[in-house]
């Protein structure tokens, strides 16, 4: 496994009104993955960011980036992480170029003219360089965001929510970029709402929920430890009803009754099909094709928030 670039420990937040955000939180993160943080609004994704990168504070537990204590070594962790915020925050009236080279200066670091030209290209924004930020779109001004975030060459990208308000090219050019970043062994940590992004993209899903986070897990493993099958049967003649004899099966109808669809768990070595189908043939109804299906990443998604 690959060495551990973030470690949180033991981690609480609460907000002086006595509002618990972050419950006994505990989670690593490797070096090179991109790890989806999923989530409902107001589970505690942004909180969670926020204290890794410095911007709020900790109530309690320990956080440690590429070694570095965030509290004992702040300045050193906070070099070390490149942050896309959800909020789009930027000077207006300053153009892309200087907002991004600026944003590397924050950092000590020494200008780098090819770096940031390699950076605005890599985003497409380097015939934009010379535009003021007030006359972006917003999903330009969120690439001015990740230019940002990139300028200091940090190992750790942390990028919230970073597809909204972003049309699907732009969204797609944003992965691909995701891609190259991590060849480059950039770490990426990303909460999202699309879960179709975490699906294709992490290689690492947790899930946070009311401050706690109740899963995490490899996403081929999710898919298969918690993603039930379908087993789709077209019928061949429509059924108005269930019959009685089969009504205790998870079964449902659809396409206007020419469809039975099954529910079962795949790991099971019994898992009801040929039951079904031995009670189908009794009760009469005959099919003429199956197919199986099985649940997406949105679907598990759901059935945990619930």
């Amino acid at each position: 496994m690959s060495s551990k670039i973030i470690s949180i420990k033991n981690l609480n937040k609460t907000y002086d009104g006595g509002f618990q955000a972050l419950k006994n939180v505990n989670l690593d993160i490797n070096k090179g993955e991109i790890f989806a943080l999923l989530g409902p609004n107001g589970a505690g994704k942004t909180t969670l960011i926020s204290i890794i990168c410095g911007i709020a504070n900790l109530s309690s537990g320990t956080i440690t980036v590429g070694g570095h204590d965030i509290l004992a070594d702040y300045r050193a962790s906070r070099s070390l992480v490149g942050l896309v915020p959800q909020e789009l925050t930027t000077d207006i009236f300053e153009t892309v170029y200087n907002t991004v080279s600026y944003s590397r200066g924050l950092f000590g670091k020494k200008k780098n003219p090819q770096l940031i030209e390699k950076i605005l290209k890599d985003l497409s924004l380097w015939d934009k360089k010379d535009n003021k930020m007030v006359t972006l779109s917003g999903g330009m001004k969120r690439r001015v965001m990740i230019a940002k975030a990139l300028s200091h060459e940090p190992q750790i990208l942390f990028l919230d929510e970073p597809s909204a308000g972003v049309d699907v090219n732009l969204r797609k050019d944003m992965w691909n970029l995701v891609a190259k970043l991590r060849e480059s062994g950039v770490t990426i940590i990303l909460t999202t709402h699309y879960i179709e992004e975490a699906e294709e993209m992490a290689d690492r899903i947790g899930f946070i929920r009311s401050g706690e986070i109740i899963l995490i897990e490899e996403k081929a493993k999710l898919m298969k430890k918690l993603g039930e099958k379908e087993l789709h049967l077209e019928l061949a003649e429509p059924i108005k009803e269930i019959p009685k004899d089969l009504a205790s099966l998870n079964l449902k109808i659809s396409k206007k009754g020419h469809e039975i669809i099954f529910t079962y768990d795949a790991k099971k070595q019994n898992n009801g099909i040929a039951d079904l189908l031995e009670k189908m043939k009794k009760n009469g109804i005959l099919y003429q094709d199956l197919k199986t299906e099985q649940s997406s990443l949105e679907d598990i998604f759901i059935q945990l928030v619930k």
